[in-house]
């Protein structure tokens, strides 16, 4: 008799987002879960601000009487409402205006006297399997597997994750604990939330929070919004714990911030380290691909916002020599950073410490950047402009993973000089790919790189400049950069799927052994 499989619901939300961090980390578990043999797993779709239209329901009369035309309609309705209103007549517009302006209390209502649930409707992936790629997937998953991911079923959530955040926050006028909205998880029987998830689950489903950092709490004076992002973060952790879940965290430093948070969270804490992409491996690629995929990637900045980040240029000639003069295409020796333009990320340090080197020890070396433009971005992209006018630094962004590897196996090293990280990817990335890896002395860097790194204090720009000459420039670098590459190539074998699966398979089974009793 074969094993009855575990029934996961992922929150697929930060998906809908970036390349790296932590979208990339929800479609690489979504990937991993679907290879378990042991899981049947499904995506939850919700958006931060927008709400979605209602898919179809998962039983009653309705659902059995529903045509296929209606359901085809009803998902095709879902998508567009991802980027706008889909049709409606007038008393659809009448009642959808009535919702929207009730809907925030009566969810508080509901909440506040355990009276309903926020439901969840059904979002057949079958005929729409290009929108669940190029939406959810193509940013991280190569095309070898679309059959894999792109086939499998969701639940959408038309409540915003915002409005459930808001009505944690209010309800915190009344009482001194916070009080959030219960999920309609009925039939899954385990739950996965994102950094920490603003809601509770079916009493029959496990409640698993995947926790990237606790930076919001630990260091506010580095993230966006401030404020509001400290209070969401915090307080929607403290339902989490009090709720009973359990905590799978990103690294065993995050899993430290965590109990020291909350200490009776304890037990149910336990460090499942992120899986790195299959994308990333050692492979022969010649280096006159880097100056091609430095001029396809150049990031253009956010014209319509004033934000320009590309040279000025008279004439398509003029702009021609001046990259071909820059790049050309013959070899050259260039830093790599990989990481959301935002202060917490330490960009300046890096910026500081190669002009030394520039300066006193290799005046042809350059930078590249990679990253979207963050939050508090203005002082260092300021910083960047004369060397980026000059062809020394060149910002990329949207870089695919086959690009990205290349850029990882042919840099000088990639710098990781970020001051807090819940894991950080591109210091594993790089050394999967064959590169060798420059990071901040923090703790989460010397648990997941171990001695495969290179450290300084990232406080400290020539400590910086002294790691980079250690590596680059000493009479015996070239013997330190091979011993990098091996020992970082065995450390990053450690983050590869079929080593971090059985771990989230073992986790599952036991938090459902532990629900029975």
């Amino acid at each position: 008799m074969s094993e009855k499989k575990i029934k996961v619901l992922l929150e697929m939300r930060p998906a809908l987002e970036g390349f790296a961090g932590i979208p990339q980390e929800v479609r690489l578990l979504f990937r991993g879960l679907r290879k378990i043999d042991t899981v049947d797993v499904e995506g939850m779709i919700q958006t931060s601000h927008r709400v979605l239209a209602r898919g179809t329901k998962d039983r009653g009369f309705f659902w059995k009487e529903m045509s296929q035309t209606r359901k085809l309609n009803r998902y095709s309705r879902v998508i567009i409402s991802l980027a706008e209103k889909p049709y409606r007549n007038i008393l659809d517009e009448v009642l959808d205006f009535i919702e929207k302006r009730f809907s925030s209390s009566k969810l508080l209502m509901s909440t506040l006297f355990n009276t309903g649930k926020v439901k969840l409707t059904r979002f057949e992936s079958d005929s729409f399997e290009d929108f669940t790629w190029r939406t959810l997937f193509a940013k991280t998953l190569p095309a070898s597997d679309f059959d894999l991911v792109a086939k499998a079923n969701h639940r959408i959530c038309s409540t915003p994750w915002n409005t459930m955040h808001m009505v944690g926050l209010n309800s915190l006028n009344l009482f001194e604990t916070p009080s959030y909205p219960r999920l309609d998880t009925q039939g899954f029987d385990v739950f996965i939330g994102q950094t920490p998830y603003p809601g509770r689950t079916d009493p029959n489903t496990v409640f698993v929070v995947r926790y990237h950092d606790a930076i919001p709490v630990f260091m506010p004076h580095t993230i966006s919004d401030k404020s509001l992002h400290q209070a969401t973060h915090f307080y929607a952790l403290m339902s989490n714990v009090k709720s009973g879940a359990y905590f799978a965290c990103v690294s065993e430093a995050t899993r430290q911030d965590l109990i020291r948070l909350f200490p009776e969270a304890a037990d149910r804490a336990v460090t499942i380290h992120n899986m790195v992409s299959h994308h990333y491996f050692k492979e022969i690629s010649p280096f006159e691909r880097v100056p091609g995929i430095i001029r396809s990637r150049l990031y253009e900045g956010d014209p319509s916002k004033g934000i320009d980040l590309l040279p000025k240029f008279f004439s398509l000639k003029e702009k021609e020599n001046f990259y071909k003069r820059s790049l050309g295409d013959k070899y050259f020796k260039y830093l790599l950073i990989v990481s959301t333009i935002e202060p917490r990320k330490n960009h300046t340090r890096l910026l500081a410490a190669w002009e030394v080197i520039k300066a006193d020890v290799d005046p042809d070396i350059k930078l590249v950047v990679v990253g979207t433009l963050g939050w508090e971005h203005s002082s260092i992209t300021k910083a960047f402009e004369s060397w980026i006018d000059r062809g020394e630094l060149f910002m990329l962004n949207a870089v695919p993973a086959p690009d990205l590897r290349v850029l990882y196996r042919h840099a000088a090293v990639t710098v990781c000089p970020s001051l807090g990280e819940g894991f950080d990817f591109s210091g594993v990335e790089s050394m999967a790919s064959g590169g060798i890896t420059i990071a901040s002395d923090i703790q989460v860097h010397r648990e997941v790189y171990e001695d495969a790194a290179e450290y300084f204090d990232p406080y400290a720009t020539m400590s910086l400049v002294k790691a980079l000459k250690k590596v680059l420039y000493e009479p015996d670098a070239a013997q330190v950069q091979e011993e990098m590459r091996q020992r970082g190539e065995e450390v990053a074998s450690r983050y590869l799927p079929e080593k971090i699966l059985p771990q989230w398979e073992a986790f599952l089974k036991r938090t459902i052994n532990e629900k029975k009793k």
